[in-house]
């Protein structure tokens, strides 16, 4: 496989683009797009057999299961990370190692469902807060130690809109390549 096949596999959206300025429409866009994000992801992968979740999304890539798991669990740092920025001045958070996490025995071989499950009340509670932010709220910030990154609290719902539907476009496109549709 060429490099160029490998990076549109890896990045089929392309990578995060913060769009400068950030709008009142982005934010209302991706907060509709996370709050679609569960049930969307729940139909994408309902009736996916055992052996289509533990196929990968690419060559060296996770599994549709870990894929499932791994969105659930970033999206939980994510809600956390909001909490702490609006709750500390600039708070450094904590990272965490996702590929470890994502070879943890339960993100290769939970039921599907726990993840799913979690990801719905996750994003329940994470959408019902920011779309109770108001513009000073979304111009709070945390650091990110890789790199001392500062993120606005604007910015990490634009992430994470574009994550949920990064990983939505890993599964969909191989959906689609493994012809799995009906």
């Amino acid at each position: 496989m060429t490099t160029a096949a490998l990076e549109k596999l890896k990045y089929p959206i392309g990578t995060y683009q913060i769009p400068m300025p950030i709008t009142d429409h982005h934010i209302v866009e991706w907060i509709n797009v996370l709050e679609e994000l569960p049930l969307t992801l729940e139909a994408m992968v309902n009736n996916l057999t055992q052996e289509q979740l533990a196929t990968p999304y690419r060559p060296g890539g996770w599994t549709v299961r870990q894929l499932v798991h791994h969105i659930a669990d970033s999206h939980h740092h994510s809600y956390v990370r909001f909490k702490w920025a609006l709750t500390e001045d600039n708070p450094t958070i904590k990272p965490y190692l996702e590929k470890e996490w994502a070879a943890l025995f339960d993100s290769k071989s939970a039921p599907v469902f726990l993840s799913l499950q979690h990801l719905g009340a996750v994003h329940a509670k994470l959408v019902y807060l920011l779309k109770g932010l108001d513009k000073k709220d979304l111009q709070r910030t945390f650091m990110h130690p890789d790199g001392n990154t500062k993120t606005t609290l604007a910015e990490n719902i634009g992430r994470y809109a574009w994550h949920g539907s990064h990983h939505l476009a890993h599964i969909q496109n191989l959906v689609l390549r493994m012809n799995w549709t009906t």
